[in-house]
């Protein structure tokens, strides 16, 4: 576990003796066990060690300023709030609040039993990044820079050898912890997600550290509105209790209200637990899984951990854009959720639509919200499904409010279902889209093989029917195939005699339904058998799509020996 060389109060904001009052009442509502750091309870000690995943973090170091003792007391759902520009303590930089709010709609779907809450989600983020570094990340929720905790080397840290072959972290030696939520690289590996549709599980992404945090804290079964499970959750985290004390404080804080602000703008952190000063980043490309630049120096023992280089430490506390940056201008809320432009939504059964959803989310003068949470949801009977095997699914809009479902997939079931998009956590009318499923079809049906087909009166055809379905010249794979015994070509009615097939019961019938082709578009015909009429009969099999295939059957007594 990393040591903490002693808790510094934020910098001005607060006294020592009030802020001393704060931690101590928040510590009197901990759970049951969790004792407070002055009488011993604080387990991280210099030098001590822990299994990796018995911590999300590794126990690195944290922020620990506290937050203002005034408050506006709003209700703790931002959805209504403002926008405001500059700083703000209770402001969350847009991007970063949204995808919070997003971890909060997917873990609601996929746990409800959880209860995960946003403010859970913001004050993590607070303490182990001061919000993404104060929103400094890029359209798509990447960190502008990389954000990566001390070499954990046992030297005043915990000590884990390298898990990933410094993929994430860079260091090939020893892991360090990643990113907005700051993961060491072994946790990431089992919790990590895509929360952005991207195609990649990216621990520098503030969507997908969201979303792997809330079901970190989710694991277990446990249920965040109580409040042992929420000590356990935190703990597991980081297993400091000043930790959980910090975390709760601004848990708290979050939950009378806060506000987004613009990205870049966020208010940051003075202090570590570590006792480090946060030195300046240097602007870099955005952050992508893989290795990256040698990280900070490691910390010495029985002292302050050596200053690191740019870019791999916290920045300082730039609560303003430069002088040339014109102030962001605010932006109006979502007021209505409109068509972009989608096509017709048909397709056979078992393949992907052609077209898919494109919506834009506007204000009410109908200019684009850009960075918002839309939810598309599967609803009806039907097995169609997005192209994760979900019915539901989370994007985000671009910058000029557009944003596209993922590809949707039909099943079998063929019939009409509904796609609805709604904004999560609002009460604005959804976008209902109709798609429908036709059944599979084929536009050529075809013999393989073509040994006459012939039987002597009362028994069976020594030659099975096989045939291949097609559509556009491929092999038209799980085709229904109806095969019928007809009395002519041009009046095909089924015939009362004849050769038949049989059913279940071994009786007679001459007309079959559930006959379906295989993955090579291939079909085999159960058995046929021959009565005691003899001469020519015609054996007709149909296709959904116009597949058509008409079949002589010859039954003649055959010559006497």
């Amino acid at each position: 576990m990393a040591a903490h060389f002693g808790r510094r109060l934020r910098k001005g904001a607060t006294t020592t003796a009030v802020a001393a009052a704060a931690v101590a009442a928040l510590s009197a509502s901990q759970a049951p066990g969790v004792t407070s750091a002055a009488a011993g309870g604080d387990g991280n000690a210099a030098g001590s060690t822990a299994p990796p995943e018995s911590s999300a973090t590794g126990n690195s170091p944290y922020y620990t300023d506290l937050p203002p003792l005034n408050t506006s007391n709003r209700p703790g759902n931002s959805d209504n709030l403002p926008v405001v520009t500059g700083p703000a303590e209770a402001g969350i930089p847009a991007t970063v609040l949204a995808a919070y709010k997003q971890a909060e709609t997917a873990l609601a779907a996929s746990d409800p039993a959880c209860r995960l809450p946003w403010q859970l989600l913001a004050a993590i983020g607070k303490v182990e990044s001061g919000q993404a570094r104060g929103g400094r990340v890029n359209a798509n929720g990447t960190t502008t820079s990389p954000i990566l905790g001390p070499v954990l080397n046992g030297v005043g840290f915990a000590n884990i050898s390298d898990t990933d072959d410094g993929a994430y972290d860079g260091d090939r030696t020893h892991d360090r912890a990643v990113g907005p939520m700051q993961f060491i690289p072994s946790t990431w590996e089992t919790w990590g997600q895509d929360a952005n549709n991207d195609g990649r599980r990216d621990p520098n992404n503030i969507y997908d550290a969201a979303l792997a945090a809330g079901k970190y804290l989710c694991a277990g079964g446990r249920d965040l509105s109580r409040q042992a499970d929420l000590d356990r959750a935190i703990l597991s985290y980081n297993h400091s209790r000043e930790y959980l004390r910090t975390v709760l404080s601004w848990f708290e804080y979050y939950k009378r209200g806060t506000h987004q602000v613009p990205d870049g703008t966020g208010t940051l952190p003075d202090d570590r637990s570590d006792g480090a000063t946060p030195a300046s980043p240097t602007p870099t490309a955005p952050v992508t899984p893989g290795p990256t630049s040698p990280g900070p120096s490691p910390a010495q023992p029985g002292g302050t951990p050596t200053p690191t280089p740019p870019p791999t430490t916290t920045p300082p506390p730039a609560t303003t854009p430069p002088p040339s940056t014109p102030p962001a201008t605010p932006t109006l809320g979502v007021a209505r959720i409109e068509d972009a432009g989608s096509g017709p939504l048909t397709a056979f059964a078992g393949t992907e639509f052609a077209e898919r959803i494109k919506v834009r989310a506007e204000n009410r003068i109908g200019g684009g919200v850009a960075k918002t949470a839309l939810a598309f949801e599967i609803v009806g009977d039907t097995d169609a499904r997005f192209a994760d095997g979900s019915t539901k699914a989370l994007v985000t809009t671009g910058a000029d409010g557009r944003a596209a479902a993922p590809a949707l997939r039909a099943g079998e079931k063929t019939g009409d279902f509904t796609v609805r998009v709604t904004v999560p956590g609002r009460s604005l009318p959804g976008l209902d889209y109709t798609a429908s499923v036709t059944p599979r079809q084929a536009d050529a049906l075809a013999r393989i093989g073509d040994k006459e087909l012939t039987a002597a009166p009362g028994t069976e055809f020594a030659d099975a029917v096989e045939v291949k379905a097609t559509f556009k010249g491929a092999p038209a794979t799980g085709v229904a195939v109806t095969a019928t015994l007809i009395t002519a070509a041009e009046d095909p009615a089924e015939n009362t005699e004849g050769p038949y097939f049989k059913n279940a019961e071994d009786n007679p019938v001459r007309t079959l339904t559930d006959l379906k082709t295989d993955a090579n578009g291939a079909l085999v015909l159960p058995k046929l058998y021959a009565d005691e009429q003899t001469g020519t009969f015609l054996l007709r099999l149909t296709t959904p799509g116009d597949g058509s295939l008409t079949l002589e059957l010859k039954v003649a007594t055959p010559p006497a020996a």
